[in-house]
């Protein structure tokens, strides 16, 4: 693959075509180019000669040098899936409105059948006739004339689509007429005009297939055979309107099955790959004009934002300088499309462009953005000519500009000249309100003279705010700083664009803001710092340990009897302890001082903020929605709707004024134990000495993070933050909060299956477990067979176990050697357990009796389950997903809905809800005082 600087054209003459490398053609994937030229075969002249004066056979005029790869016949086309969830949801929307909406659909019915009715009987027969003969001619008419072009691929794909489309409908018919409800009956069915005591069909089982099939196809793209089906179609819907055999929502049902089956179809198989060729390309630059001789495929790093840069080209030509060819396709351009549709939904749009664009859409704007680029004075790529590629694919012809990418260039040919040649580049784009919005390494091109030139301006904008602006500013600030450094980044921008412009770029200083590219490569740099870091603490405490058993062995003779000596060496060693644990703590934290680097947006800042020290550093609000927030407003708006779909036909206030309010204050008892068995199961995996109450207080601070953050996450930090700045070392503390989630996982296992086990057999004689517990069991086992024999998901558990984990096998060696501190860590966890089980069980008998009770066994393996499942929810603390587990497990147990509703709604409130206020004041007052 020839290299950017490498190509002939840098060169004078071109060499002859018997030195270049062999070429590779791409296979003919069966489709016909719809509006370009075959390729002219004509012989040249004889004395035709090519560059440099070689003469040229006609055999080599349309190679194409390079790697040119194999094209896949398929691909999966991302906007055959939008439009596939696009036509569900219509189909959702429409059945809703039938359910829903009865009177609007039949009202909308009898407006219909009064205006159909007056039409000449004479026109609908005609029309019912000739619709009904020309909906089969046409889809195959026009099968035929794709054989004869030998596109027997597209015609394979609506035929499948059909047979589909036609399952589909049967099963919609055995649907509505078996188990729909009857609003949605009455808007798909009437009664049959032939037969009063039959009902028409929902949905017409011969033209859903013909939508799918024409759909499939691609008949859409051949304006006239889709005019020609559209009015057979229409026609057929009138005739059918009029003569009482359908409904208008049957009919729009019908298209709308048969569209979205379609689009299924071909995003599950795949559409036929129509990209354009090497020669495809070659024909194209005729078209325009030019008389190319070979075309060598560019091999450029793909790391626009969602990869669709498109195809490049070095293309030599019999006369004149050589060209560069982008080929840009609806394939290349559709890939990254759920990713710019994301990044388009979480910020605002001023910082993000358009997910989805016309190839025509996308021709004009980097058309327009070159020229505009050349106006405002800047180095770029001239564009002299553009085309189409049939109808999937155009063609944007540069002069050459040759050089090499900001990412080739070694360190030292980076100068402090080149770094201000940028940024006047950027100067001139700004000067008249251009946006580049993608100012990477691989975007600046250096050429032999040292002149920086700014490509790839397809994503850019031309009559941009500040906050874009600003944005480009702070892309290349970090683009530059991590060749050269903060420093020299800085400089050369205050040099060009004087301190107030970077200084204003500051809020706009964020990964958010920053290409995707430019963020991965800070998040390898975070990890490979994280590393260093962790690697010199590691080595400052292995040079420890030597001092500490050189000055142990160091100890003199002892002559004092042996009280005196055995009390004076007990306080030395106590005192040894605690200086060891002192300079060894000195010496860990000297090491990570002098190993930890600031990253290099903080450095950026620094810099700037030494020339501006009141510069605006508070980042700018970019993201309209971030996606733990999408996630946990799905989630909680799922369980919000269980919930009242439960509490609907329950009528609290009697319910209330019957509650056992002695049962209610039991409840609130077991649930302010909680707080106290939970300090227990943390303290009893930390062998150093921790204040108890200081640490009951941490825990109920807990209650008030968990409301902010998912609960397997905000305890955790909780916790380790609390035993840091209690005076455990950090790792140590990690280590000590890991060794409690694990040794709390374990025991939430067993006590799960010993639930489970007792709840199967309590009702029977025997000792043998239930058909449930040995299920759920099979299933487990099942699950980790598959885990851990597929690698994929084996390494992901082990690298995420691993990293949760890390550190705890050694802390727990520390805590076995202290039996009184493993009794109280597991007698905490299980205290925990029976202090919930207790409370959930004091809320069912706050509002059931004694006809409504259930086992103590039964309401342990509901707990447990909704913990698990609350613990691995997404939403903070569980909302959501922990009470439609607890009712739905109660329920399944044997409660009343009329119980089990209220019973989890008291218990969530005392466990989750009320001690919010407490868990803020304690959040609070652990704060001020520095625990936390």
């Amino acid at each position: 693959m020839k290299q950017q600087g490498a190509h002939p054209g840098d060169t004078e003459g071109t060499p002859d075509a018997s030195s270049r490398p062999d070429t590779a053609h791409e296979p003919d994937t069966g489709e016909e180019p719809d509006t370009v030229d075959e390729p002219d075969t004509r012989e040249e002249p004889d004395g035709a000669a090519g560059p440099g004066g070689a003469h040229r056979d006609v055999a080599h005029v349309d190679e194409v040098e390079g790697d040119e790869p194999l094209l896949p016949a398929r691909v999966h086309r991302p906007s055959d899936l939008m439009r596939l969830v696009g036509g569900v949801l219509a189909v959702v929307v429409l059945l809703a409105i039938a359910a829903f909406a009865h009177g609007t659909t039949s009202g909308l019915e009898q407006d219909i059948n009064k205006g159909t009715g007056q039409a000449p009987d004479l026109l609908i027969k005609i029309a019912g006739l000739a619709s009904s003969i020309a909906i089969l001619l046409v889809p195959v008419a026009f099968a035929i004339e794709r054989l004869i072009k030998r596109d027997g691929l597209r015609i394979a794909d609506g035929v499948l689509a059909a047979v589909l489309a036609h399952g589909v409908t049967l099963a919609t018919d055995l649907w509505v007429a078996r188990a729909a409800p009857d609003s949605i009956q009455d808007a798909l069915t009437q009664p049959s005009p032939g037969d009063i005591h039959a009902l028409t069909d929902p949905v017409h089982g011969y033209l859903a297939p013909v939508i799918a099939y024409m759909t499939a196809v691609g008949m859409s793209r051949r304006p006239r055979w889709r005019a020609v089906l559209w009015v057979v179609l229409l026609l057929d819907a009138f005739s059918m309107l009029v003569t009482g055999y359908t409904t208008p929502f049957s009919i729009i049902l019908t298209v709308l099955i048969g569209w979205t089956v379609a689009y299924g179809t071909l995003y599950a198989v795949g559409s036929p790959n129509v990209r354009p060729t090497g020669r495809t390309l070659m024909a194209g630059l005729r078209t325009v004009g030019f008389r190319p001789v070979t075309a060598s495929r560019e091999e450029t790093a793909d790391t626009a934002e969602g990869g669709d840069r498109g195809r490049r080209y070095f293309v030599t030509l019999e006369d004149g300088a050589p060209l560069d060819v982008t080929v840009v396709d609806r394939e290349q351009q559709a890939q990254g499309f759920f990713y710019r549709a994301w990044r388009n939904l979480a910020l605002r749009g001023f910082a993000t462009r358009r997910s989805l664009q016309s190839l025509r859409q996308a021709l004009e704007q980097e058309a327009l953005l070159a020229y505009a680029a050349i106006a405002a004075g800047a180095n770029a790529p001239k564009l002299i000519a553009t085309s189409e590629l049939g109808p999937d694919a155009v063609m944007l012809v540069y002069e050459h500009t040759g050089g090499r990418s900001l990412d080739s260039l070694d360190d030292d040919e980076i100068t402090d000249e080149l770094l201000r040649d940028t940024w006047r580049q950027v100067k001139a784009l700004q000067s008249r309100r251009i946006a580049h919005r993608r100012l990477v390494g691989d975007a600046i091109l250096v050429d032999r003279s040292g002149t920086v030139i700014l490509t790839d301006l397809r994503g850019g904008e031309i009559a941009a705010g500040d906050l874009l602006l600003r944005m480009d500013v702070s892309q290349l600030l970090v683009t530059l700083g991590l060749r050269v450094g903060a420093e020299r980044a800085v400089t050369s921008a205050l040099n060009v664009l004087g301190p107030d412009a970077v200084a204003d770029c500051l809020p706009m200083l964020q990964p958010i803001a920053l290409s995707r590219s430019t963020r991965a490569t800070l998040r390898r740099l975070a990890r490979e710092r994280a590393e260093r870091e962790r690697e010199a603490v590691l080595e400052a405490s292995r040079q420890s340990r030597p001092a500490r058993a050189h000055d142990a062995g160091d100890s003199g003779p002892v002559t004092l009897d042996k009280a005196e000596r055995t009390d004076k060496a007990d306080r030395a060693d106590k005192k040894a302890v605690r200086a060891e644990q002192r300079a060894a703590k000195r010496a860990i934290d000297e090491a990570l001082d002098e190993a930890r680097e600031e990253d290099l947006l903080s450095q950026i800042r620094q810099e700037v903020l030494r020339i501006r020290p009141q510069a605006p550093v508070e980042p700018a609000r970019l993201e309209r929605v971030r996606p733990r927030t999408l996630i946990s407003l799905i989630a909680g708006a799922i369980g919000a709707y269980f919930l009242l779909t439960q509490l609907t036909h329950i009528e609290f206030g009697p319910l209330i004024s019957n509650a056992e309010w002695g049962w209610v204050a039991a409840a609130v008892l077991f649930s302010a134990l909680s707080y106290v068995a939970a300090a227990m199961a943390l303290l009893g995996f930390v062998p150093e000495r921790v204040p108890f109450p200081r640490t009951v207080a941490a825990q109920v601070a807990g209650s008030f993070v968990k409301i902010v953050a998912p609960a397997a996450v905000g305890g955790v930090a909780l916790n380790t933050r609390f035993l840091q700045r209690a005076g455990v070392r950090p790792g140590l503390a990690v280590a000590s909060v890991g060794a409690s989630q694990l040794f709390g996982l374990g025991c939430h296992i067993l006590m799960l299956l010993a639930f489970g086990y007792l709840t199967g057999t309590e009702k029977t004689p025997s000792l043998s477990p239930s058909r449930t517990v040995i299920g759920g069991l099979l299933t487990v086992a099942v699950l980790v067979l598959v885990v851990t024999s597929v690698p994929f998901l084996r390494k992901f558990v082990v690298t995420r176990v691993r990293s949760l984990f890390a550190g705890v096998v050694p802390r727990m060696l520390d805590v076995l050697q202290r039996p009184q501190k493993l009794i109280t860590g597991i007698g905490g966890m299980l205290l925990l357990t029976a202090c919930f089980v207790m409370c959930l069980d004091a809320s069912i008998r706050a509002f059931g009796d004694e006809s409504t009770s259930v086992s103590l066994a039964s309401v342990a393996v509901v707990f447990l389950a909704g913990n698990a499942l609350g613990s691995a929810a997404p939403t903070p603390g569980g909302v959501g997903a922990v009470e439609a587990t607890l009712t739905v497990g109660l329920i399944a147990v044997g409660l009343p809905k009329e119980v089990a509703a209220p019973a989890v709604l008291l218990f969530r409130l005392l466990t989750l809800w009320l001690p919010v206020l407490p868990g803020w004041l304690a959040f609070n007052h652990l704060t001020r005082k520095a625990a936390l």
